[in-house]
């Protein structure tokens, strides 16, 4: 899960959507998963068809495989020397998959295509589960300080409907000047102790369609139509109490805002895999942007006020929203080095612009949000490194991966992932285990206005188990 660099009291698509939906970090089967990702000059993994499609001109035979995985995510935040954590566990499907090979060469012994292989399923590219809580005392404004600008000359009828009309039903923004429709609210200067929590969950999946073929034992060539569903859920609770008795009404509000979104998308990728010599190999693959033409937002808010004299009120709104959404192309290069039959050692690069991600509706233009995209991120460079070694019929495996920093300015949010596994291969059938852990470094403000980010580190560590069968 990618933590969110803001966070807005109004519901909106916007940059945040666009980056989460933008970052992947793979998952899929173990052996993959081990050995970092590393597999764009390897191949013969059903991972590979999310990453490079050439890796299916591999297999000699035909295979099908399934990983479930467990992963746990744990955030820590501090916000004014206040520490907070809490952690989420979820279960989920890596990858799972089956792979056609049929022989050329049977057909015509002349032909200098060996294998044409066809391959089918479903790879995990994303990963939404966590939970954050932050707890903070707030001496300088309220969580309700930018309403009064925002709402400033503006008739109640035409407040937001999300925001400011919310805080004008239950009382906590009150007119002082009708004329001008000057607001007021109790706490403009703080005094107040702000607690929010925000529980999400869901993924990217991807299901692929995937067509390989080896020429001469020497070039290998792939293609992959991949179809990937977003599924978020995000549930946030934000509390903020008065301190002390200052002569206000006000005692406490608390704002929950619940968000869910569904999408599919498209996208093309093409790949290749040389073997330049029997201990050297060469991968190449290109992504093009995944087109998501069916996104939908269902959102509500609901805002609750407590003041001291016993009075309680509340209200609440609720959205659909459908708009489209154009996440990056990627270009990935990479090397495998063969050690005769002990072993492999490799390298991927894998180059994405955050920048190039693109928000689209027929009745919005999108041009602030748009424009937030590509003046808040930038282009990143991601290296993952893997090694296997066999001992019999017994591998072992090792990797570690950097995913670059897509905020131009900031904290530093590059993901270290570090991995370990081991695997049993035999003729017809293979078992795969596997450990990965990542973290990372974010911020996270808990509205928009005056307010400090919350500075949050997130870890995750998922364990992989994959069964494959070949025949």
């Amino acid at each position: 899960m990618i933590a969110s660099l803001f966070s807005m009291d109004a519901i909106a698509q916007n940059e945040i959507d666009a980056l989460r939906y933008s970052r992947l970090n793979y998952s899929g089967s173990a052996r993959f998963v081990a050995m970092g990702g590393a597999f764009g000059a390897l191949g013969a993994d059903f991972t590979t068809l999310s990453h490079n499609p050439a890796g299916i001109g591999l297999y000699r035979s035909s295979e099908i495989s399934i990983t479930p995985s467990i992963g746990i995510t744990r955030t820590e935040a501090q916000l004014d020397g206040n520490f907070r954590e809490d952690s989420r566990y979820n279960f989920n499907l890596g990858s799972a998959g089956i792979v056609m090979a049929s022989s050329a060469e049977s057909r015509n012994s002349q032909s200098a295509w060996k294998n044409i292989q066809f391959g089918f399923g479903i790879n995990r590219m994303a990963n939404f589960n966590n939970r954050v809580n932050i707890d903070s005392d707030n001496m300088q404004s309220s969580f309700l300080t930018s309403y009064l600008e925002n709402a400033r000359g503006v008739h109640p009828d035409d407040l937001g409907a999300f925001d400011t009309r919310l805080a004008y039903d239950t009382e906590l923004l009150f007119v002082v000047d009708s004329a001008n429709w000057r607001y007021g609210i109790d706490k403009p200067n703080g005094g107040v102790n702000q607690r929010k929590s925000i529980d999400s969950k869901g993924s990217i999946n991807e299901m692929v369609f995937s067509l390989g073929a080896n020429y001469n034992d020497r070039l290998y060539l792939g293609a992959t139509v991949g179809v990937p569903y977003i599924r978020y859920i995000e549930n946030s609770t934000l509390t903020e109490t008065a301190l002390a008795d200052d002569n206000t009404v006000f005692n406490s509000l608390t704002r929950t805002d619940f968000l869910e979104t569904s999408g599919t998308g498209i996208n093309f990728k093409f790949g290749m895999i040389f073997r330049a010599t029997d201990w050297l190999r060469l991968g190449g693959a290109i992504h093009t942007p995944t087109f998501y033409s069916s996104m939908s937002d269902n959102y509500s808010a609901t805002m609750r006020a407590r003041y001291d004299n016993g009075f309680t009120a509340s209200s609440s709104a609720n959205g659909i929203y459908d708009y489209e959404l154009t996440t990056p192309m990627r270009a990935i290069g990479s090397v495998g080095f063969i050690i005769g039959k002990s072993g492999v050692i490799s390298a991927d690069y894998e180059y994405v612009d955050y920048t190039s991600s693109r928000l689209r509706a027929p009745d919005y233009d999108f041009y602030d949000e748009n424009q937030s995209i590509s003046s808040i991120y930038q282009e990143a460079h991601n290296l993952r490194f893997g090694t296997e070694w066999r001992y019999g019929a017994i591998n072992f495996r090792g990797g570690y991966g950097i995913s670059g920093n897509p905020y131009i300015y900031g904290t530093n949010s590059a993901i270290s992932t570090y991995s370990a596994g081991i695997g049993i291969r035999e003729k017809n059938f293979y078992i795969d285990m596997a450990w990965v852990g990542s973290q990372f470094d974010d911020q996270y403000y808990l509205y928009s206005g005056l307010v400090k980010p919350a500075a949050t580190k997130t870890f995750n560590n998922s364990f992989l188990l994959t069964i494959g069968i070949k025949y």
